[in-house]
């Protein structure tokens, strides 16, 4: 058994997004609501589009931690349907979370972005991802989302 994980590069996605929408303070934290609107994915191992209606399901966390609970719909160039479940966290610095949320460009490499993807996939020609862990780095952009999704192997 190896001592680290190896992993593979399946494609980078840029995933347009339009303004979230403030659910209010609940018990849990401050909830809201990021409709996704389309966006591409492309790399070596499928590319496509995304469609539109998805969303990402945030919790903002009294700790400042937003946590991350999307699902959309990949669509790749051979017509097949991908459902992305996507989990996970961003957080960082106050100064930095704040410079995001006010749309100013931020290094990722200041803060946190990172999700756990599970896929659900109709037909044999991607049903590898059905079994495959997977994960994605991310970067929040004033209208974008850039997510590179790796299989871990």
């Amino acid at each position: 058994m190896s001592d680290a994980p190896q992993t593979r590069l399946l494609f980078v996605a840029t995933v347009e997004v339009g303004a979230p929408v403030d659910g209010g303070a609940t018990a849990l934290g401050r909830r809201r609501y990021v409709p996704i609107t389309g966006g591409r994915f492309a790399g070596p191992a499928l590319s496509g589009v995304i469609l539109p209606g998805g969303a990402d399901w945030q919790l903002i966390r009294a700790d400042g931690v937003a946590e991350i609970a999307a699902r959309y719909v990949l669509q790749a160039d051979d017509g097949s349907l991908l459902t992305v479940n996507s989990n996970g966290f961003r957080h960082g610095p106050p100064e930095v979370m704040a410079a995001l949320a006010s749309g100013v460009p931020v290094d990722p490499a200041t803060y946190y972005f990172r999700t756990a993807i599970t896929f659900e996939v109709a037909g044999e020609a991607h049903a590898w991802l059905d079994r495959t862990v997977c994960f994605a780095l991310g970067a929040r952009r004033a209208a974008q989302v850039e997510l590179a999704f790796h299989a871990l192997l």
